[in-house]
This record gives structure tokens, C-alpha cells and sequence, in this order.
């Protein structure tokens, strides 16, 4: 079978609920973009989506959230492009490598204020590790067999995460509690 994704083939690695942050490169070997982030990561996870930058071969990328604020570009910004304009999640990729630095929300959503990173780009141990796996049928999409998405879900389940085809339950509440209050529904 593919690589899930080689951060966690072999299981899950433990973070540090305390890590501080650190610096994530793109894969430039000349002028690498950096992005320095001044926190750990929250809601860090296994995604399937089609819209993630993932390392050749993988199933998966590993993708996590830091507050806006705690973001900096802070080598090399020129080189960063958005990926689809007019996605929610504007991605940041590098021109030179194609690796997408990070992905930022411009408009009304639930995730507004959350940056989108790859903890895996830097060069420091300790991020917060995966905690779920989520939008898991989406890499049928991308050209994967039905017929092994049962051993996908169990390998995932071996090493620890939890699958969802959409975001983990606490995620989807912040979601609809979001639309509630926005409607009027939830005060």
C-alpha cells in the first residue's frame, strides 16, 4: 500500500504540549521561504482533501492550525503565490518548489483568524502530534482505489487517529455553532 504519509507510517510521534513554535521551510534548496510561527500547532491531522499540499507519494498531509497572529513570513515572501484565489482557504506555495507555506482564511467562516500550516516543515521535534484523520474518502478522488479504503481506515486506526470524512466532532460543532449564532438560531 501508498505511504499514508511518512510522519506517521511507522505511528504516531508524541509532541510537546508546550513546544513554542519554529521556523517551516519550503524545499528550495536557494532562498527558501520561511514562515516562523510563534506557537505549537492545534487540531493537528491526517488530511485526505485534494486542496493539501502533501509530500510525493503520500495518501495524506499532515496539516495543523496556529492563530493569524502568530505568523510571520519571515525570509523570502516574493516567492509565495495563492494557489486558488478563490478558494476559502488561500494557500501560500512557494513559486520555486510548489510547497504550500500556509493556507489563510479572508473571508466570513468558522475558521477565520486560523492559519493553516505543515508542522512538518520545520526543522524542530516536538509539534503537537496528529489527532484525527479527516476528509479520508476525498483521496478517492484523487485516483484511489475504493476497493482499499477499508485498509487505509484500519491502518489509521492501528497507529491511533480516529477517521472522519469530514473534520473531527469537536471541529464540526465550532462549525455549526458558528452558522447557528450567525443565523440567529443560537444566541
Amino acid at each position: 500500500m501508498a505511504s499514508l504519509h511518512p510522519l506517521i507510517d511507522s505511528g504516531l510521534i508524541l509532541g510537546n504540549a508546550d513546544h513554542p513554535g519554529g521556523t517551516l521551510y519550503c524545499k528550495c534548496a536557494e532562498d527558501p521561504v520561511e514562515v516562523t510561527l510563534s506557537s505549537n500547532v492545534a487540531h493537528n491531522h491526517a488530511c485526505g482533501c485534494s486542496k493539501c499540499w502533501k509530500p510525493a507519494g503520500a495518501l495524506f498531509s499532515i496539516v495543523g492550525v496556529v492563530p493569524r497572529d502568530r505568523l510571520a513570513v519571515t525570509a523570502n515572501e516574493s516567492k509565495l503565490y495563492v494557489v486558488d484565489p478563490q478558494a476559502a482557504i488561500r494557500r501560500h506555495a512557494c513559486s520555486g518548489c510548489g510547497v504550500h507555506l500556509y493556507g489563510r482564511i479572508e473571508v466570513d467562516h468558522p475558521f477565520r483568524g486560523l492559519d493553516f500550516v505543515h508542522p512538518e516543515l520545520g526543522d524542530e521535534d516536538g509539534w503537537q502530534e496528529p489527532q484525527f484523520a479527516a476528509f479520508v474518502s476525498s483521496i478517492i478522488e484523487q485516483g484511489f482505489d475504493p476497493a482499499g479504503m477499508d485498509e487505509v481506515r484500519e491502518r489509521l486506526h492501528d497507529i491511533g487517529l480516529e477517521t472522519y470524512d469530514c473534520l473531527s466532532p469537536p471541529l464540526m460543532d465550532l462549525i455549526a455553532a458558528y452558522t447557528a449564532k450567525k443565523s440567529g438560531a443560537l444566541k
